[in-house]
């Protein structure tokens, strides 16, 4: 089936010009060539052809559009013609002549002659069951389209269409549409007429499109990828994979981390809890917290694991509440709660923070939730990030239910479930035992073993279960289910399933299968629980001969990409969601082992014959270790095929019913249509042996030359097709986005014009692949085989697909010229997505493996998925590999191939393979390249069926390859220098040949051309122009000594020329194009060269291109890349400045004493000045110098510029001591700017997360200047306006608030009764932590506010979008309606600051910039002129992990260079005080030396790695700065992870010499040395010169004295002045009072200043300030400058590259010596706690429950105390007497507690000091919130006492408590009710009845009594003012409780009464009398028994 259109010509065109034409058909275009010059008729004459898979339906269209070619500009559209395709269909061929139309669908002269032919099915796809595929020519065109899309589209109507309506938009119809989705070929029968041009393929497009400067319309061409291989245009080839070597199995450094904040509603009654964290296997515990139910911990645990990611994230994180444990017993289990790493891993930012862990009973599961805990969570592996929320006092109430520690999309509510995993059996189990024992039983009982033992065993959520032990048995059946209990859905991704062989030693796994979860679920609305099978999974491993100690055995357990097939296992899996309330259920969540269920062996489908064939065309780079021995290949799919260590022969299936093996032979012949009399055909799996031939020093190839050998091998497997089907659908799309993908993000790199157009084509390709998907995944299959997760899947992927289809559609109408990026992003998603849906969880048929064999030993290997070779009448469902030549490159197996070793090719081979149902066979070699002929085995002479054994070339072609090697870039340092040699080898086929060798470089130009001649080619001239075979191109290092190091590889296709087609553009001659060289997994470079193969006619090379240029002759025979391929240079010039060296390693040994600078650029270079003595002053005299240069025009091809620094010894000697590659010159380019164009604009700019005013920005004053007012008292506070003009116009911005506003505040003032307690602050209160915390509080603000305005924005973006095309503004009037909205809105905020929320209004506090990361980070490192370039040295590791970037550095240049064109405009030079010497760096201040003050002020660290076997560390600070070593060891802050600091630092300095300030945290030992936790480098030199003046910061506000004085030595006035001076800028001119004029901007701002008494005077820093803090703004000169600030650092240790140990929050003052002295410096010591006493008293209690019975009387009553406590302080708890026999439940008490305490108010938090344990050597300070606990008991006299009810009350914010006890409810303490909340720091005294609550055996909270309790807080001052008695005691005594007499009732009771009295009164008495009368015993005994023994002794008897 193929629609063909001819253009003919195209007449009547206006002008004259280059004319192409583009013809649609499905989204699919082809481009006519260019006809140059023609007047006003254009004659095409060309053929396109479209493979088509489904009938053409009589609605859909034909679009032919019509252009005016440029080379330069993009194409422009002349005309379209649109064509309803129903006559064709209907007739079948058509001729035309029409007119075309215009953009506006109105018609134009032009006109168009097209003829269209269409050729119909011809049946050769029958139905789609799986008949008989051969020659059923039964259904023709007419009825099967009538059979496959009438059930397919609802109501499809043949209408035509309109003609404006886009012609590839196919939305209704879900027809097969096109059969091909991949680019078009032309089919193999029509071989091009010689006269045919070539179709232009994509390709040649490429070319085309770079050439043409991309004019073309790209939204249907592929834009070539510019690096890696170029975009695959072939049909016969498939791309092959570039990157060598498994990423998963290499280990890595993780660490995780988990901080135990505190627990809430613990189950139980006055518990001990201890909180124990596990990981994986490694436990640790919190310390214990004694008698509560809501313990708070802050404790921080690290665990640091070094292993592969799969392992790591199958670790189980459990964290389990253990009560009352103790050194000897281990406590109970309340609850636990676990879930994998990978689950927090895959968290954004890889951690939870602040969340609530829900613990439930493992051993109960019907008991519902035990309790919650608080905690973060985060795993960190090498090189992550983590933003750690900024630790701030965290005060806000905490939401429980609304932060569970649960992922997105998990409901709280999680259930219990059962999981079920039948094992039924396995089979191809391989040979676990040695034969030597099992020959010696066969020789004895002539038994026959099989040998091995298997069993199965299952892991999940950290349990595991295991079958019974089938004995010797190849087969093994079980039957068995393993059922695991867990929540559901469960937090563990994977469950792992383990094939293990029983041994009396030791198990060993045979294989390893995981299960994702998420791949067999789906927890969408119309989702589905997991499930799978009953389907069988194959298991892959090591190679199945049997060793005693199997060096792979790690692949067998699931580590690594397995290198053979194992065994394969049949298996289930069911989960069922438990009702917990049923009481039959078993409430253990321990793992049971029942049987299951046996099912039918057709259950997981037909079994049908697959029949497998595979050609190898070649065989090269075969490694020449393995070279001296013959070689062959072996191909197995499964155990067929294997005939080394195949073990049990694949059992052929054997029929049910009867009969024997042959029988079944004749069955299965019966279905061949071979009839050959043998019998079955038999397997041919390996290549015949062959001995290879040299290629060059490092490989060999085997020399097939015209006879490739083939494979064949018939196999057994259940037909499960429809699987593999879908998925390599999937794939297919999502590789087609992949790749459109690719060339966006590289049309986005290299600046090209039109990446919207791409992406909008790729998104159109989406949505066309997704509804194509819609209408092939749908077929009716055999229900009986298909498993309910096929079912369930096949829904789901549907639903995704349909709903990826819609939303690309949507966004290719929303992607627009500034979105690219942001929607990249999001299709990013859905490739994810496409990759996660395609793979499918039930295996069908084993993965292919090619084995390279020598000497019977296997060597190396590579494995292709069954489902990319596997065969399919429709294209879309056939592998992409299936009929192609893949290009594979064998690796060694297991861990042999990881690291170097597994870089090197072990043989490349170009191989064919094919894999289908035996019965589809015919067609298994039309992919093959074509002219070959068929050698059959001897058996199979006559058939034409049977597969041959090799195959004959009789056709090959002459081809010249010329490789034009240009430049490589970023290569790897293989030396120990730091540089390489590097040359290049280029591979095609059998030859290979070199590039020179360039020394010691890292970036070589070669400029050479390699020219391969007499390659013989086999196969088709044209087939050959389509798919060229790859070439292959490695890079090594020359080494004087030893074989040459391997430094990347990368595979390119060339351009190919046949000997019919001319030489000249577009496509000759090649472009250079960028090639990523992979190193392993790791990007090692780029390479910039062009290939191009040109095939040698019959007149031989006479033909070809000429090779002009002269032999290069100072270089050898070398050839250079020819002219019109290299790229066109122009003259440059670069200007290098010299500043200095920095931080110089040693090198050999010796120190570095006279540095210089080499810089080089193309061959051309420049060299520094020497440094006379490096450690005197290691910067340059003289500091500019420059070079000319001839750099390409084309800023993408700029060779990199090499920095080397060398040291010049005696005698003229020098050595290299490091090097710097600037791989990219373009952020260094000048360009000049435009001066004609009207630089001005007027935008306001809205500063970060700020507001613009409130008055809506600027407004014009008359006088013309810009005026920007600083009103001080600005309520809107953390605003901050920018206003963007120009150095020519003028305009005023005030910063001010409204009148109004100014109103609203002055009533809030007066009106402030609601709100007593928020005073203006006193400043005598205020120091420098209030600022701190202010300003910490106000990022956290503005963050918020920044996420709100993202989301907000994409709302905006969303209601853009539904108004997309309707909308007919222009757009500029678009976007200046969208910054007025802005403002609008901007404004509305501004009010609702002050005016909506009036409820927490915030104290006027000065505050300052918390940067949450590097100062560096915010202001682009401080580079604004002075760059730091570091120089390396030594070679790269080899393991990718070992020697990072950081370990290289040997020293840093400090410099900076400028790239401009020669010659430059002429009035730059003119420009005032411009000096020539130093270019283009004008206004440089010099580099002498100079003094510096250095203030370091360190606040505080968080999150500090444990260093201490207690998890915990003792900190202090050291500080490093040139030969200064301050170590503060003395205070160090014992067992903190988060200590405050507090200190500032003095140290002198000179610049350059001492330039790298290092901050370390230490951890402080008793014995032994002090251990680094972690340091910090700050590079000053480049701070202090910067223009953003981070010397001090500059403050909010100026004042001179209080908590926010200024610190600046120079005023604002001074600070301002000199910035204009040096910035040459007009001013400042002060005046009148409160205005200040700088260029053209007026600043104005208050104008008077309070001093210390109050008196006020005239000052001009305020508005100096003002202008200072918007020097933005400043046309010409104008950067921000850094504000008053406290940055945060992350501490990094050596030992631990990469992971961060916690951060450091400091800032840093400089102050030059030579200037007047700064102040003393700011006190910012930590804050001290403040004393305080609080005093209760407990008066009475009421409704109290009674738990004693009465002995005699029954009735109810209690022995009632109190007991009371501040939380951390329990061994201080206070207990009041006991109000025995309460019948009421009521007592009396009048008893007073007293608790001293220290307190934080700035964190709200309780601070005690107390040693942990008695081996302690200090007191440890722990930060607590301020909670007093009462509790009331019950005495008992001989057990314990009960616990009845409790209430914790938060000293900041308690409920109030109630009048009268009946007022008192339970509702108070739980919340449920509005209860106003009181703080004792504020009332001071509060008197109330507060409730106490209990948990009943429903967790239910209830009421268990309710106290009346006065709280009464004083300062200590205060308290020791008027002091009071503990108890009732004196002074200020409480009275006697007046206790009912049923207190005394007991004297009723005898029993009692003697209990009392003896228990009471008389108990030290009886006691001593019991001693006595046991004394006066034994003295008796002892009289009574003397004289015997005395007569005894006296006798010596």
């Amino acid at each position: 089936m193929a629609l063909i259109v001819h253009l003919k010509t195209i007449t009547e065109l206006k002008g004259k010009g280059d004319r192409i034409a583009k013809v649609t058909f499905r989204g699919h275009s082809f481009y006519s060539r260019v006809l140059e010059n023609c007047e006003d008729e254009a004659e095409f004459d060309e053929t396109f052809r479209w493979p088509v898979g489904s009938n053409i339906d009589g609605n859909e269209m034909l679009e032919i559009q019509v252009f005016n070619y440029s080379k330069v500009f993009s194409n422009k559209i002349i005309g379209t013609f649109r064509m309803v395709l129903q006559q064709v269909v209907e007739e079948g061929y058509l001729e035309v002549m029409d007119t075309l139309i215009d953009d506006n669908n109105a018609t134009i002269k032009t006109s168009i002659c097209v003829e269209v032919r269409y050729q119909a099915a011809d049946g050769s796809v029958g139905s789609w069951n799986d008949g008989e595929f051969l020659g059923d020519d039964s259904l023709h065109g007419e009825e099967k389209d009538s059979q496959e899309t009438d059930g397919l589209l609802p109501g499809s109507h043949r209408g035509s269409r309109q003609p404006g309506e886009k012609s590839f938009r196919r939305d209704g119809k879900g027809v097969y549409d096109l059969m091909s989705l991949g680019p078009n070929r032309m089919r193999k029968e029509e071989t091009r007429r010689p006269d045919e041009p070539a179709v232009l393929e994509m390709e040649d497009l490429d070319r085309l499109a770079i050439r043409l400067g991309d004019g073309l319309d790209p939204d249907s061409i592929s834009l070539a990828s510019v690096t890696a291989l170029t975009t695959n245009v072939s049909n016969k080839r498939s791309k092959p994979d570039i990157k060598m070597e498994p990423s998963a199995g290499r280990p890595m450094d993780y660490q995780v981390s988990i901080t135990v904040i505190e627990a809430r509603q613990l189950v139980g009654l006055n518990m001990d809890p201890v909180v124990c964290v596990e990981v994986g296997d490694d436990k640790k515990y919190t310390s214990m917290k004694e008698s509560t139910n809501c313990p708070y911990y802050n404790e921080y645990f690290v665990f640091d694991f070094h292993s592969t990611p799969d392992v790591m994230f199958d670790k189980i994180i459990k964290i389990s509440v253990i009560h009352s444990k103790n050194l000897l017993r281990s406590g109970t289990l309340v609850g636990s709660f676990k879930m994998d790493v990978g689950t927090v891993y895959s968290q954004p930012e890889h951690q939870f923070h602040h969340k609530w862990a829900i613990l439930s009973d493992p051993d109960d599961i019907s008991a519902g939730l035990k309790g919650y805990v608080k905690c973060d969570i985060a795993v960190v592996g090498k090189g992550d990030n983590i933003k750690t929320p900024h630790k701030a006092n965290e005060t806000e109430e905490d939401d429980i239910e609304g932060n569970l520690l649960l992922p997105e999309g998990v409901p709280a509510e999680r259930q219990w479930a059962r999981f079920y995993v039948k094992i039924y059996r396995a089979e191809g189990l391989p040979r676990m035992n040695t034969s030597l024992m099992a020959n010696v039983k066969k020789a004895f009982i002539g038994e026959n073993k099989d040998l091995v033992d298997p069993y199965v065993q299952v892991f999940f959520a950290g349990q595991k279960g295991k079958t019974s032990v089938q004995k010797s048995s190849y087969e093994p059946l079980w039957n068995e289910q393993i059922v695991f209990t867990d929540l559901f859905p469960p937090l563990c991704k994977r469950m792992k399933v383990q094939i293990r062989d029983s041994d009396k030693v030791n198990d060993v796994a045979i294989g390893t299968h995981f299960i994702d979860l998420r791949k067999i679920s789906n927890d969408g609305d119309k989702g589905f629980l997991p499930t799978l099978g009953p389907a069988w999974v194959n298991m892959y491993g090591s190679t199945r001969n049997y060793t005693l100690l199997d060096e792979h055995q790690d692949l067998n357990e699931g580590l690594g990409e397995g290198v053979s097939f194992r065994a394969r296992l049949m298996l289930g899996l069911a989960v069922e969601i438990l009702d917990t309330s049923n009481p039959e259920l078993t409430s253990s969540t321990e793992v049971q082992v029942e049987q299951a269920t046996p099912v039918s062996d057709s259950c997981t489908g037909k079994m049908e014959e697959f029949f497998l064939f595979g050609a190898f065309l070649e065989a090269s780079m075969i490694d020449r270790k393995n070279g001296d021995k013959p070689i062959t290949f072996e191909v197995t799919i499964g155990n067929y095929g294997n005939q080394v260590d195949g073990m049990s022969r694949p059992q052929r299936p054997k029929k049910k019913e009867g009969g024997d093996e042959e029988e079944v032979d004749l069955i299965q012949n019966s279905s061949d249509d071979e009839a050959d009399d043998g019998g079955d055909l038999v397997s041919v799996s390996s290549s015949p042996p062959m001995r290879p031939q040299i290629t060059d020093r490092n490989y060999f190839h085997l020399p097939y030359l015209d006879r490739k050998p083939c494979i064949y091998i018939k196999s057994w497997w259940q037909d499960q097709r429809r699987r593999l089907y879908n998925a390599n659908i999937m794939d297919r799309i999502a590789d087609k986005l992949e790749e459109g993908l690719n060339d966006v993000q590289e049309m986005i790199k290299t600046e090209k014009s039109y990446p919207e157009r791409r992406l909008r084509g790729v998104l159109e390709e989406l949505s066309c692949g997704c509804y194509r998907f819609l209408s092939l995944a749908d077929k009716d299959q055999s229900q009986s085989s298909r498993t309910r997760l096929d079912r369930e899947r096949l829904k789901s992927c549907m639903r995704e697909m349909e709903s990826m289809g819609q939303q690309a559609k949507a966004l290719r109408a929303q992607v627009k010229r500034h979105t690219v990026r942001d929607k990249l992003k999001l299709v990013q998603n859905f490739l994810q997505k496409l990759r996660f849906l395609a793979d499918e969880p039930q295996h069908s048929i084993p993965d292919v493996f090619i084995w390279m064999m020598n000497n019977n030993k296997r060597i190396a290997y590579a494995r292709v998925p069954s489902k990319d070779v596997l065969f399919s009448i429709v294209e879309e469902e056939a592998g992409k590999d299936c009929a192609k030549v893949k290009t594979l490159f064998l690796k060694l197996p297991g861990k042999r191939g990881l690291g170097s070793a597994g870089w090197t090719v072990q043989a490349k081979l170009e191989l064919y393979l094919w894999l289908g149902l035996n019965k589809q066979r015919k067609d298994f070699l039309c992919g093959l390249p074509c002219g070959f002929e068929e050698v059959k085995a001897a058996q199979g002479l006559g058939l034409h069926s049977f597969p041959p054994i090799s195959l004959c070339y009789t056709k090959k072609q002459a081809f010249q390859l010329r490789a034009h090697m240009y430049q490589a870039r970023s290569l790897f340092a293989a030396d120990s220098s730091g540089l390489s040699d590097p040359f290049a080898r280029v591979f095609f086929i059998t030859q290979s040949q070199c590039t020179e060798v360039l020394n010691e470089t890292l970036c070589p130009t070669w400029d050479q051309m390699l020219v391969f001649d007499n390659l013989e080619l086999y196969g088709e001239a044209h087939e050959l122009r389509d798919d060229p075979p790859i070439i292959v191109i490695e890079i090594y290092d020359q080494d004087t000594m030893g074989k040459a190091d391997f430094m990347g590889r990368t595979f390119a296709k060339p351009v190919v020329k046949m000997a019919d087609e001319d030489y000249c553009p577009p496509r000759f001659p090649p472009q250079l194009e960028y090639y990523q060289i992979y190193r392993g997994n790791a990007t090692a470079g780029d390479l910039l060269a062009a290939f191009e193969l040109l095939q040698i006619g019959p007149a031989g090379k006479a033909d070809l291109p000429p090779i002009n240029g002269p032999v290069d002759t100072d270089r050898g025979p070398i050839m250079p890349v020819p002219l019109g391929i290299r790229p066109v240079l122009s003259k440059y010039r670069i200007e290098v400045l010299f500043w200095g060296l920095r931080d110089l390693k040693r090198v050999n040994l010796a120190q570095v004493d006279r540095p210089r600078v080499d810089i080089e650029c193309a061959g051309r270079g420049v060299q520094s000045s020497l440094i006379h003595n490096y450690k005197k002053n290691p910067n340059f005299n003289t500091l500019v110098k420059w070079f000319e240069v001839d750099l390409p025009e084309n800023e993408l091809l700029h060779p990199p510029l090499n920095i080397r620094v060398v040291d010049c010894r005696a005698f003229g000697r020098y050595t290299l001591v490091g090097s710097h590659a600037v791989s990219s010159l373009r952020r260094f380019i000048y360009r000049p700017p435009d001066r004609n164009s009207p630089s001005w604009n007027t935008t306001v700019r809205l500063c970060r997360g700020g507001r613009v005013l409130s008055n809506g920005g600027p407004c014009y004053h008359p006088t013309g200047e810009i005026v920007v007012n600083m009103e001080p008292e600005a309520p809107v506070k953390k605003l901050e306006t920018m206003v963007k003009l120009d150095a020519t116009s003028d305009a005023v911005v005030k910063v001010d608030v409204t009148e109004e506003e100014k109103d609203k505040k002055k009533k809030k003032k007066k009106g402030s009764a609601e709100e007593p307690e928020e005073e203006e602050p006193d400043e005598s209160m205020l120091d420098w932590w209030s600022k701190y915390f202010s300003s910490i509080d106000t990022m956290k603000e503005q963050l918020k506010q920044q996420e709100a305005a993202a989301v907000d924005a994409e709302d905006k973006e969303e209601m853009d979008t539904t108004e997309g095309p309707k909308g007919h503004m222009k757009g500029k009037e678009k976007a200046k309606a969208s910054k007025e909205e802005k403002k609008k809105k901007v404004q509305n905020q501004g009010q609702g600051q002050v005016s909506e929320v009036p409820e927490k209004k915030k104290p006027k506090i000065d505050e300052l910039k918390v940067y949450p990361k590097e100062l560096e980070s915010e202001f682009d490192n401080f580079e604004d002129w002075l760059h730091t370039f570091n120089l390396l040295r030594g070679k790269i590791g080899d393991d990718e992990d070992s020697s990072t970037e950081e370990e290289r550095i040997v020293g840093r240049f400090k410099g900076s260079l400028c790239v401009y064109k020669v010659p430059l405009p002429e009035d730059i030079s003119r420009e005032a005080g411009y000096d020539p010497t130093y270019g283009m760096f004008q206004g440089i201040p010099s580099n002498d030396p100079i003094n510096v003050l250095v203030r370091v002020y360190v606040v505080r660290a968080t999150d500090l790695h444990p260093a201490d076997i207690n998890g915990k560390a003792d900190p202090y600070i050291a500080i490093r700065l040139g030969k200064t070593d301050i170590r503060d060891k003395e205070n160090y802050i014992s067992k903190q992870l988060n200590p405050v600091f507090g200190k500032s630092f003095d140290i002198e300095a000179s610049f350059p010499m001492e330039s790298l300030l290092t901050v370390a945290v230490y951890d402080w030992d008793l014995v032994g040395t002090d251990d680094l936790i972690g340091e910090t480098k700050i590079d000053l030199e480049n701070r202090y010169y910067s223009k953003h003046r981070a010397t001090c910061g500059i403050a909010q506000t100026y004042s001179i004295h209080g908590y926010n004085i200024w610190r600046d030595p120079m005023k604002p006035t001074q600070i301002l002045s000199r910035l204009c001076k040096e910035g040459k800028v007009d001013g400042p001119h002060f005046g009148p009072p409160g205005r200040v004029k700088v260029a053209n901007r007026v600043f104005t701002g208050p104008s008077e200043i309070e001093d210390e008494n109050g008196q006020r005077k005239t000052t001009d820093e305020h508005v100096a300030l003002a202008a200072l803090r918007h020097w933005e703004d400043i046309p010409r000169v104008g950067c921000p400058l850094v504000p008053e600030h406290v940055e945060t650092r992350p501490l990094l240790n050596p030992d631990k590259p990469g992971i961060e140990q916690g951060r450091l929050e400091l800032w840093v003052d400089m102050f030059p010596m030579d200037m007047p002295a700064p102040g003393t410096p700011l006190d910012i010591s930590p804050r001290k706690p403040k004393k305080y006493e609080l005093r209760v008293v407990v008066w009475n209690t009421d409704e109290v429950v009674l738990e004693d019975d009465d002995f005699f009387t029954g009735e109810k009553s209690s022995d009632i105390f109190v007991r009371g406590w501040l939380k951390g302080q329990q061994e201080d708890k206070q207990d009041t007497d006991v109000h025995y026999h309460s019948l009421t439940g009521e007592g009396n008490f009048n008893w007073r507690y007293l608790f001293p305490f220290d307190y934080l108010a700035a964190e709200e938090k309780i601070v005690i000091s107390k040693k942990e344990s008695m081996f302690s050597w200090d007191e440890t300070e722990y930060k607590i919130p301020a909670r007093l606990t009462l509790q009331i008991w019950d005495a008992d006299h001989f057990s314990a006492d009960d616990f009845l009810g409790a209430i914790e009350l938060d000293l900041n914010r308690f409920p109030r408590g109630a009048k009268t006890a009946k007022q008192c409810s339970m509702e108070m303490a739980t919340g449920e009710v509005e209860v106003p909340l009181v703080s004792i720091f504020k009332q001071k005294r509060v008197k109330g009845w507060w409730p106490l609550l209990a948990r009943n055996e429903n967790d239910e909270f209830e009421l268990t009594g309710k106290v009346e309790a006065e709280l009464h807080l004083l300062t200590a001052e205060e308290a020791e003012k008027n002091p009071v008695g503990l108890a009732r005691n004196e002074p200020d005594p409480l009275e006697k409780p007046n206790r009912p007499d049923t207190a005394f009732v007991w004297f009723l009771n005898p029993l009692k009464s003697i209990k009392y009295l003896i228990c009471t009164r008389y108990k030290w008495l009886i006691i001593k009398i019991v001693l006595a009368l046991l004394g006066l015993l034994m003295l008796a005994l002892f009289l009574y028994s003397l004289p015997g023994y005395m007569v005894k002794k006296l006798l010596g008897a």
